[in-house]
C-alpha cells in the first residue's frame, strides 16, 4: 500500500527530500571530493570494522558500547561514501575558462564593492565547494545568481536579512592570483 503525502507529513522522521545543487564543479573541488572518498573507504572503514570486530568478539553485543558506536561510525560511513559516489557520478568538472572571461561564470573570481567603498573577493563555486572562510561562495546561493552573466561596473543588487545590499563588480578573473589568498568578509 503506498504512502499518501498526508502520511509523510505525520509520520516524525520522514524527511522532505532537500533539493539538489548545481552538477558543476571545479577540478580542486572534484580531487577533494575524490580525495576524501578515497580516504573513507581506503582507510577509515576498514580501521572501523577492524574495531567492530574486535569489539564483538568481546560478547555481549547488546551492551557493548564499543561495538555499537562502531556501527554507528560504519553506518555514517557508508552513507558518506553513497552520497560522494553518486555526486562525483553526476559531476560536471568545469576545467576551461569561458568564452567571454570579462563576465561572471562559474568558478570566476569576483572582487566587489559595496556602498561605503569596501571591497570584498568571492570565488563563484558550486554546492559541494562551499567554503565563506576561503570566500568561496555557491553558484546556487543569492549572492552567486545574482552575480551570474555580470560584467565589470554592473551593479548588483541581493536581498539580503536586514534589507538590500548593492555591489558593483570591480573585477572578474578565471585564474588565482599569484601569492595571494581571497579576501573575504
Amino acid at each position: 500500500m503506498p504512502i499518501s503525502q498526508q502520511d509523510h507529513t505525520r509520520m516524525s522522521r520522514y524527511r522532505a527530500p532537500t533539493p539538489k545543487g548545481s552538477k558543476f564543479i571545479t577540478p580542486e573541488g572534484a580531487e577533494r571530493l575524490k580525495s576524501e572518498l578515497d580516504h573513507l573507504w581506503r582507510e577509515l572503514r576498514p580501521q572501523v570494522t577492524q574495531a567492530v570486530s574486535e569489539a564483538a568478539a568481546q560478547g555481549d553485543r547488546s551492551e557493548n558500547a564499543e561495538y555499537i558506536y562502531g556501527k554507528k561510525q560504519l553506518r555514517e560511513i557508508d552513507r558518506r561514501v553513497r552520497f560522494l559516489r553518486q555526486r562525483l557520478d553526476g559531476m560536471t568538472v568545469v576545467s576551461q575558462p569561458p568564452s567571454d572571461p570579462r563576465r561572471v561564470f562559474f568558478g570566476a573570481w569576483v572582487t566587489l564593492e559595496d556602498e561605503s567603498g569596501d571591497e570584498v573577493e568571492y570565488r563563484i563555486v558550486g554546492p559541494d565547494e562551499l567554503d565563506p572562510s576561503q570566500g568561496y561562495i555557491s553558484m546556487d546561493a543569492p549572492l552567486g545568481r545574482a552575480l551570474m552573466r555580470k560584467a565589470i561596473d554592473d551593479d548588483v543588487k541581493v536581498d539580503v536579512p536586514g534589507g538590500a545590499k548593492t555591489y558593483v563588480v570591480v573585477a572578474v578573473r578565471y585564474a588565482p592570483s599569484s601569492g595571494e589568498s581571497a579576501k573575504h568578509s
